[in-house]
């Protein structure tokens, strides 16, 4: 989302870009809408291993291809809210605030909505930060059986709204409103993701070309460390370098740092930028559980079911909990053979019969800054994420609160299941940014502050993790670089 949508905003610059893809484009295949293949079999992620703390393995939620985990993602573009860019005391800590204001990214906000396609509607949303134009696309409509839902939740008081969506349904557009969109690849090209909104139009323009298969491995620096002058690319077994005035990394959260800390040198011993001692540090994923709730009697037909969320409880908790509590939105529909992969020893006959009576919730709520929760790199060369979960007591309070929320609402059994640190696709922080130098490792343009042709366009850049989902953030944030790009070309 980062690097795709710079391309994009730089397509018109004059400037000569390279984009350099690890992976490759995305095959549409039939395999794209098999919850088998996607779920079971992991057939879009990578094989490599990762290791928490104590040395176990696990397979990250990372998806290697044009267009990044755009690819696989369920489309939700919400903005952060206003609060979010000022500080915050939660019940375990400070949420601090941005080195930027709301208003800074509200015009790149607006940008991006139209580049990936938002459909949304003001005026439902209680924490709504203030718009200075509508949505670009009017709102994906309510199934019946969702719409009957959020009737339910509003005799409550509640206020659900639409869930801004990032999906072509324009006239003549390509969405199908299938069943297959959220965690899943779009074999029709419909979803607004980076790959076919913003890196291939880009790619349309002569100063534009993309590499894929091809690896970062470090960045070279001159002697004095001022300067990046190359990097150093592997493909096909093959190792050698590119050269260019300025470089910028949109690899993730924890891709990104691991290549500062892989490319450190004599200037830079402890990798790349990191004078402040924080690349890596202050990871976050946000808390994450699954929430189906089921009634027995009653069947759910609903196909596209991600249309609504609730942030009643985003800034003011619940019932005297006078702590924010975080985020509800509808997944896409649970089927049967996305809910085995979690559940392997299951019958499938249970599972799809849970499935088909359920309505599918995803509870989120802020991770917050931790020096101790970071990425390093191991001696040889695998990854290890260092993660204790925090602010969990406001999670489970929020927990409690959907699940009463939707017991009044008519679903006597509430099954839920909390997200580990596999989980990771909401990943930030790692880099930060901020006007000083001595407690951030990028300015407020995103250039790190040791590094003079260097910049990271991608989460990293996050001092909070917010309890929204951060990829219309990171795309505004891309185009706010990209206006800075242009002005110092």
């Amino acid at each position: 989302m980062g690097g795709g949508t710079l391309a994009y905003a730089l397509r018109e610059s004059g400037l000569r870009i390279l984009l350099i893809e690890r992976g490759d484009y995305l095959p549409r295949e039939p395999e794209n809408w098999m919850p088998s293949a996607v779920f079971s079999q992991n057939r879009y992620k990578p094989g490599e291993l990762w290791y928490d703390t104590e040395g176990n393995p696990f397979h990250p939620g990372v998806h290697y291809f044009v267009g990044g985990n755009t690819k696989v993602y369920g489309a939700a573009l919400p903005r952060l809210r206003r609060e979010d860019f000022g500080e915050i005391e939660h019940e375990e800590g400070i949420s601090p605030a941005w080195p930027i204001a709301y208003e800074d990214l509200e015009p790149y906000y607006s940008s991006a909505e139209r580049i990936y396609l938002v459909h949304g509607s003001s005026g439902d949303d209680p924490t709504e930060p203030p718009r200075s134009g509508p949505f670009p696309y009017p709102p994906v409509p309510h199934e019946p059986y969702v719409e009957d839902l959020c009737n339910r939740l509003r005799k409550q008081g509640l206020h659900p709204f639409f869930l801004p969506m990032g999906i072509d349904l324009r006239e003549g557009g390509r969405c199908i409103r299938c069943s297959t969109c959220d965690g899943f690849p779009c074999r029709e090209h419909a979803k607004g993701e980076a790959d076919i909104c913003a890196v291939r139009p880009a790619l349309e323009f002569p100063n534009i070309e993309i590499i894929t298969r091809t690896k970062a491995v470090r960045l070279i620096t001159d002697d004095a460390g001022r300067v990046v002058t190359a990097v150093e690319l592997e493909r096909d077994g093959e190792i050698f370098q590119l050269h260019a005035s300025r470089y910028v990394i949109s690899c993730g959260a924890v891709n990104s740092a691991i290549l500062l800390l892989r490319s450190a040198n004599a200037a830079h011993r402890n990798g790349l930028a990191n004078s402040s001692g924080l690349v890596g540090r202050n990871y976050m994923v946000h808390n994450n559980t699954a929430l189906m709730a089921v009634d027995p009697i009653r069947k759910n037909p609903t196909v596209f079911q991600k249309t609504t969320a609730i942030n009643d409880f985003y800034l003011r908790g619940a019932e005297g909990w006078r702590y924010p509590l975080g985020n509800l939105q509808l997944l896409g529909k649970l089927q049967a053979g996305m809910l085995t992969a979690n559940q392997p020893l299951a019958p499938h006959s249970v599972l799809r019969g849970i499935a088909n009576r359920s309505v599918d919730w995803w509870v989120m709520s802020e991770d917050l800054p931790d020096k101790n929760n970071r990425v390093t790199l191991k001696p040889d060369g695998t990854i290890c994420v260092h993660w204790k979960p925090n602010n969990l007591r406001a999670h489970e309070q929020l927990i409690a609160a959907a699940r009463k929320m939707l017991r009044r609402a008519g679903y006597p059994v509430v099954l839920t299941q909390r997200m580990g640190i596999a989980t990771n696709s909401h990943q930030c922080g790692t880099l930060r940014f901020g006007k000083d130098p001595t407690n951030s490792v990028l300015n407020t343009e995103c250039q790190t502050h040791d590094i003079d042709n260097l910049y990271v366009v991608d989460s990293s850049f996050f001092p909070s993790s917010t309890a929204v989902n951060p990829a219309l953030t990171i795309a505004a944030q891309a185009l706010r670089v990209a206006e800075v790009l242009k002005r110092r070309r």
